[in-house]
């Protein structure tokens, strides 16, 4: 069998607002992009629960209704391979003091990791956060996604201390990072 060798030339991609008929799409790929990072041993019952409760179509039609909801999505040749969640007004102890917003979700389907795909949809999900009034954007990323980690603080998110992530009755560190977003150009 040939070796294949990469597009010299890929198809851009192209950066947009989450629409009703996206949903599908993108519960599917937050299924599959919270099952690679969090399903590190597996599958179990209670991680099973956890995604086709909080990452089913209908879980995202909700969120997409949701007026406080902010999103970008990212496309190639049609494809949905990332987004980006922001939820305007969502506070956290432990972040900055300052008009919050969180960053719920960023995700980026893996072979599209390495292609800045990432740090297209921060910078969208930071001047979508801006535009909406928020001076202060923060994460809760969890203590083994050394990876993501390493994204936000190359990115000037600051570590705020330990929080818990709790899902059918277990208990998951997280971290809060955060970032002041007064230099973000809303423009």
């Amino acid at each position: 069998m040939p070796l294949s060798t990469p597009d010299p030339d890929p198809p851009p991609v192209r950066l947009r607002a989450a629409e009703p008929g996206d949903a599908l799409c993108l519960s599917v790929l937050a299924m599959q992009v919270f099952l690679d990072t969090y399903a590190t041993e597996g599958i179990r019952p209670a991680i099973a629960r956890e995604v086709l409760s909080n990452y089913s179509q209908d879980a995202f039609n909700a969120a997409l209704a949701d007026p406080r909801s902010r999103w970008c999505v990212a496309e190639r040749s049609g494809h949905l391979i990332g987004f980006a969640q922001v939820t305007l007004g969502a506070t956290h102890g432990l972040a900055p003091a300052g008009q919050q917003a969180e960053l719920l979700r960023l995700y980026v389907q893996e072979p599209f990791t390495g292609m800045q795909v990432g740090t297209l949809l921060l910078t969208c999900a930071e001047r979508l956060a801006s535009e909406g009034g928020a001076s202060v954007l923060w994460l809760t990323p969890w203590v083994h996604n050394h990876r993501a980690i390493a994204f936000y603080i190359r990115r000037g998110y600051e570590d705020f201390g330990l929080t818990q992530f709790v899902f059918e009755g277990e208990s998951h560190e997280n971290r809060v990072h955060a970032k002041r977003l007064r230099d973000v150009n809303p423009a």
